[in-house]
């Protein structure tokens, strides 16, 4: 854990923090997610009969959107070139629902934890909205950070 606060100067005012002097080096995060549902909304959208379409590319799409413009969202963040990105949605019969996740990846000098969290958050956001009509109940849980690494902290994991 850092001593100081890294987004307040010296006055306690916010301010983004200065990365340019930081060596870049190859980065990663892993976020993940899920979507609690009922079971035939489940068994709706694995049969492929949701009233919206294939909301699983959907969210896909609306993921790697939000990782993309996290800086846009996030009032602190830089804004990072991504270099890859994996998004994946599965059927979990046992919450019932679905879980997301998503590995970002980047070179540079700051990490892409945000962008990561950010696209999951977005994404299962993305599968609430197309599946509301169905069942208005769902809940979004467990959006967290599993791992990243890179940077002068290595690799940590959850």
């Amino acid at each position: 854990m850092p001593d100081e606060l890294s987004h307040l100067n010296r006055q306690g005012e916010v301010h983004m923090v200065e990365v340019g002097d930081r060596p870049a080096t190859r980065r990663e995060a892993h976020a993940s997610g899920a979507i609690r549902m009922e079971a035939t909304t489940l068994a709706m959208v694995q049969r492929g009969e949701t009233p919206k379409g294939d909301l699983l590319a959907v969210a896909r799409v609306a993921a790697i959107q939000a990782a993309k413009r996290t800086w846009e969202l996030i009032p602190l963040c830089h804004p990072i070139p991504l270099s890859g990105m994996d998004v994946a949605i599965e059927a979990d019969p046992a919450l019932p629902g679905l879980s997301l996740s998503c590995c970002c990846r980047t070179t540079g000098n700051t990490g892409v934890e945000m962008e990561a969290m950010t696209a999951v958050s977005i994404g299962l956001l993305t599968l609430y909205d197309m599946l509301k009509a169905v069942d208005p109940a769902m809940t979004i849980e467990a959006v967290q950070l599993q791992s990243k690494e890179g940077g002068r902290n290595g690799v940590w994991k959850h």
